[in-house]
């Protein structure tokens, strides 16, 4: 069962987003801001993160940039969903080893079709 960390500071969405992966056979772990998040991801090795970037202390970019720069986290799959989407924000989450960008409200579907996507690519051959 792929496990999937979601870090989102909002527990309404964070417990609404939990919820349907779990019910689409996900394993799911959450964290409620940045820092939570970081050591979730180093200790859990989830299959994929969902990030949020406006996180209170230590920030989704700040967070991304730690995962990214660290050989245990780096090849995580990494996708952000945001409430605040600017328009250099797609393009620095390509720049900084992002796999995929969400606005929110996030179209579920499209989110479990991504998902699905990086897990096939992440299968060693």
């Amino acid at each position: 069962m792929p496990k999937i960390l979601i870090v989102e500071d909002n527990e309404a969405s964070r417990d609404m987003l939990a919820r349907r992966l779990g019910r689409k056979g996900f394993a799911v772990i959450t964290a409620a801001d940045g820092e939570q998040g970081y050591s979730l991801a180093r200790a859990e090795s989830p299959d994929v993160i969902l990030m949020d970037i406006s996180l209170p202390g230590m920030d989704g970019w700040q967070v991304i940039e730690l995962l990214k720069s660290e050989t245990a986290t780096r090849e995580i799959p990494l996708i952000i969903l945001t409430a605040h989407a600017l328009v250099n924000d797609r393009a620095r989450a390509d720049e900084i080893g992002c796999n995929d960008y969400f606005a929110k409200p996030v179209d579920l579907k499209q989110l479990l079709v991504t998902i699905d996507r990086l897990l096939t690519e992440k299968k060693p051959a």
